[in-house]
């Protein structure tokens, strides 16, 4: 990493403090968007790790892994992918990662296409049980956000869209 061009936040997620670098290139909201996923699903995934290599083709955003005692002992409880994430990409994840569930975090104009595109280009099968979801921030976040102090993300903040 290149840290004479990076950036460091001091997050408060959910009663933890949590440190997150942008990267030169990286915009303020994909951070954003980790940290807001953090403080979302946390409490779901007390093992919620953010930026970790897991292996594969493809790093996670945000994940939880499946523990030696739990369902065949390998793969993701809980993957997030933030900001752009392609149509293959988000099929190969759910096809070949052993996703539980895969949360795309969003800020768009226009959820509803992305839905739309990726009920039509995900195999049905692989979307069953809700394991694909979409999280859609609201316009202003960044302004709701400011003081990077956020014990809970209020359902008013974003909508969420199982795909």
């Amino acid at each position: 990493m290149q840290l004479e061009n990076a950036l460091l936040y001091d997050f408060e997620l959910a009663g933890r403090r949590v440190r997150l670098w942008k990267r030169l290139g990286e915009s303020y909201e994909h951070v954003l968007m980790k940290a807001l996923g953090y403080a979302l699903y946390v409490e779901e995934f007390p093992d919620l790790e953010i930026e970790t290599k897991v292996g594969l083709r493809y790093k996670p955003d945000l994940v939880a892994r499946r523990g030696a005692d739990e369902y065949r002992g390998r793969g993701f409880l809980f993957w997030g992918e933030c900001g752009q994430n392609s149509l293959r990409k988000t099929a190969w994840l759910l096809k070949h990662a052993d996703v539980g569930r895969l949360v795309l975090f969003k800020m768009i104009a226009n959820p509803a296409a992305l839905v739309a595109e990726l009920r039509a280009g995900v195999g049905a099968r692989y979307l069953a049980g809700g394991r694909l979801q979409v999280v859609n921030f609201v316009p202003g976040i960044v302004e709701l956000t400011a003081g990077r102090s956020v014990a809970r993300v209020p359902q008013s903040w974003y909508t969420r869209t199982v795909v």
